[in-house]
């Protein structure tokens, strides 16, 4: 695989007015310049956080992501235009060709694929740090228990409506993300961007402190790392900071202190296959308890037709019919495409 290439005295230049910023110099440029990471999932978060970092001389940056573009995935995620979604293209690969043309000197490589338990090792384990750009819980319960079993630092990040939060996670040194919220909440009890909506400058100042996290951790300036988990509503402008360095060795955490990976070896998270002949996907996500349809449907209520009973719930919304039960079990009708039907089941259902 292409690999980034010994910096010039004038690629330097490129980066001159960042050079000059005294916490970084020319040391912390040429770290960077010879740094890899991995961008899990390239919608709101990942385009934001992909254009910071491609921009700042990160030398490899892979773009992994399952996703097509849609209209209305350009009021937020910043590397993409109308003639995108005209072409039809992966979201990863349309990343790649605009990041190419912003900086050839950075080796940008896209990855359409779906993350999961199968392959995530192969994905982080050539890199240096791992960043969240995705948009559920399953898949960060994945990443933390990599990074955890691979002793490599990764960066968490979520937004929903006008609320973010964000924190950066070293394994052996902070807690990891199971310390803090030991179970995925369950689907239809967390709001998503299809029910809450969300706002571009939220993503863009999430996205924005975790970029500049990641060029601290590159670039050896650990001592100005955040060790809290931080959550910032920009529309009634506030901000919390929640200290979490205490939970290190203090909680019985699965991951980090009992080094069980349940979400790595597949023992947690949605198992999904196509439905012969009915143009339908069944999305199968473990739960421990079962779903509550009354709150669910409140939340879906605003984005198509719901009606349930005690049994099932039914959703229909842009060509596609949802049946879910109880035990978070969907079948999708109107797509036997997984990606698709795991990405929809993400933004109507949750994670």
């Amino acid at each position: 695989m292409p690999e980034p290439t010994e910096p010039s005295e004038q690629s330097i230049e490129r980066y001159s007015r960042q050079v000059r910023f005294h916490a970084l110099g020319e040391a912390g440029q040429r770290r960077l310049l010879a740094s890899r990471v991995a961008i899990c999932g390239c919608g709101a978060l990942g385009t934001v956080l992909a254009n910071h970092l491609v921009r700042a001389g990160v030398g490899f940056v892979r773009i992994v992501d399952r996703d097509f573009i849609e209209t209305h995935n350009l009021q937020r995620q910043v590397l993409f235009d109308e003639a995108d979604v005209a072409s039809n293209l992966p979201k990863a690969e349309a990343a790649a060709r605009k990041l190419r043309a912003i900086n050839s000197e950075v080796v940008v490589e896209p990855v359409v694929t779906d993350i999961d338990h199968t392959n995530i090792l192969e994905l982080v384990g050539d890199v240096d740090l791992i960043l969240d750009g995705t948009d559920n819980f399953e898949t960060r319960y994945l990443i933390n228990d990599a990074a955890v079993k691979l002793g490599k630092p990764w960066i968490f990040g979520g937004v929903i409506g006008s609320e973010g939060q964000s924190m950066t996670i070293r394994p052996g040194l902070t807690p990891c993300l199971r310390c803090l919220i030991e179970e995925s909440p369950p689907p239809g009890m967390t709001p998503t961007c299809e029910t809450a909506g969300v706002l571009g400058p939220a993503v863009a100042v999430i996205a924005s402190f975790e970029a500049v996290e990641a060029i601290k951790l590159l670039s050896g300036a650990y001592d100005a790392l955040n060790t809290e988990l931080f959550m910032i509503d920009i529309w009634e402008w506030s901000f919390r900071r929640l200290k979490v360095a205490s939970l290190l060795g203090k909680v019985d955490c699965p991951c980090c202190r009992r080094r069980e990976f349940e979400w790595l070896d597949g023992k947690m998270g949605s198992h999904t296959t196509t439905l012969c002949g009915r143009n339908a996907v069944q999305v199968a996500v473990r739960r421990n308890e079962p779903l509550r349809f009354d709150e669910l449907a409140l939340r879906l209520a605003s984005a198509g037709e719901v009606r349930h009973n005690a049994y099932m719930l039914r959703f229909t919304t842009d060509g596609h019919e949802f049946t879910v039960f109880p035990d978070g079990r969907a079948i999708i009708k109107g797509t036997n495409d997984i990606a698709r039907a795991k990405t929809l089941y993400s933004q109507y259902i949750g994670h």
